[in-house]
């Protein structure tokens, strides 16, 4: 979908991950996108969506990029962002268990720890109680963070229900921003980016 005079646009960060996924649920509600990977990707966007992946990668080429700087801006400016997965990771004001030269943009007052559930093969789905959404939403989880800590004022939207990581903090809204350990981009349910879309950026979508 290309950009629109009339429309607001949503950005996908296009460093590296699951961008494709996220532009599908964008497609499926309507919303006009642009892949972000430079610094002038970012004007005029209505909010940016952090995909998973792998958070160091994104980190390095954030900075080849040229992107960190101006990114980091823009979130403080109170540009809407939603993270899943790595992009929560990228979003967090700390991180645990990660590289000293992973970035860590500090636009989520949230302190994560990475690849808390484990490796690859310890992935795995559940169905969560959402804030905000009326029935359970599926949650896919890779290699995923879970949030250890939240600053006041952040408000935590999902938990694990059950299982060794029973109450792990799985999704959680800080103004503007949101965050999830998980993958709705790949379950076919678009009401978690419905949410941050109306919820987090003021957008009127179906």
């Amino acid at each position: 979908m290309t950009d629109s005079v009339s429309r607001p646009v949503v950005g996908v960060l296009a460093l590296q991950g699951g961008v494709v996924e996220h532009e599908r649920v964008l497609d499926e509600l309507g919303v006009a996108h642009r892949k972000v990977r430079l610094p002038q990707h970012l004007d005029g966007l209505a909010a940016l969506i952090l995909p998973g992946g792998e958070s160091t990668t994104m980190s390095k080429l954030m900075r080849f990029n040229g992107l960190l700087e101006p990114l980091s801006d823009a979130l403080r400016s109170g540009l809407p962002a939603y993270g899943t997965c790595a992009g929560m990771i990228l979003l967090a004001s700390t991180v645990l268990d990660t590289r000293e030269d992973a970035v860590q943009l500090g636009a989520l007052d949230a302190t994560v720890r990475r690849n808390a559930f484990g490796r690859q093969v310890d992935s795995f789905e559940t169905d969560l109680d959402f804030a905000g959404i009326d029935d359970p939403v599926p949650a896919t989880f890779i290699r995923a963070p879970w949030v250890e800590t939240v600053g006041e004022g952040v408000d935590i939207l999902a938990t694990v229900p059950e299982g060794s990581a029973e109450g792990a903090i799985v999704a959680v809204r800080d103004g503007a921003v949101m965050a999830t350990s998980f993958h709705p981009e790949v379950d076919g349910d678009v009401r978690v980016h419905r949410l941050f879309l109306r919820e987090c950026a003021g957008l009127d979508v179906g």
